[in-house]
C-alpha cells in the first residue's frame, strides 16, 4: 500500500499556488477600491470635480514603452543562464547520467530564448 506523503506534498503547493494567485487579485482589487473611494464620496455628496483629476483616477495606464537595453540585459542574463545549465548537466552526469541530455536540451532552449531577446531588443532599437 502506497503512502499518501508525496500526494500530499504536491496538492499543498497547488493549494498554495492558487490561494496566492486569489489573494493577489482580491488585493489588487481593494487597493484599486481604495484608490477610487475618495471620487465616489465626492460625486456622492454632490462636490464639483475637476475631469482631469477623474481622468487621473480612472487612467490605469497604457503599454508602457520597453526599453531595449533592459530587453537586452534580459537576452544576455538567459543566455547565460543557458550556458550555465549546460555545463551544469556534465557536473551532474556523474551522479545521474540520465539527467544529461534533458540539462542540455533546457541550456539550449534558455540559449534560443535569450537570443530571441537580444533580437527584440535590436528590433526595439531600430523602431524608435
Amino acid at each position: 500500500m502506497t503512502t499518501f506523503g508525496p500526494y500530499a506534498a504536491v496538492i499543498a503547493f497547488w493549494v498554495f499556488l492558487a490561494v496566492a494567485t486569489v489573494a493577489g487579485i482580491i488585493g489588487d482589487y481593494k487597493k484599486r477600491r481604495m484608490e477610487l473611494e475618495p471620487l465616489r464620496l465626492a460625486l456622492e455628496r454632490g462636490h464639483p470635480v475637476d475631469p482631469a483629476v477623474v481622468d487621473k483616477l480612472l487612467y490605469r495606464g497604457g503599454p508602457e514603452k520597453l526599453d531595449p537595453e533592459l530587453i537586452h540585459v534580459g537576452g544576455i542574463i538567459t543566455i547565460a543562464a543557458g550556458v550555465g545549465l549546460g555545463l551544469l548537466s556534465y557536473f551532474v552526469e556523474p551522479l545521474f547520467p540520465q539527467a544529461r541530455l534533458p540539462l542540455i536540451g533546457l541550456g539550449i532552449l534558455a540559449v534560443c530564448v535569450g537570443i530571441g531577446l537580444l533580437v527584440a531588443g535590436r528590433s526595439l532599437g531600430k523602431a524608435a
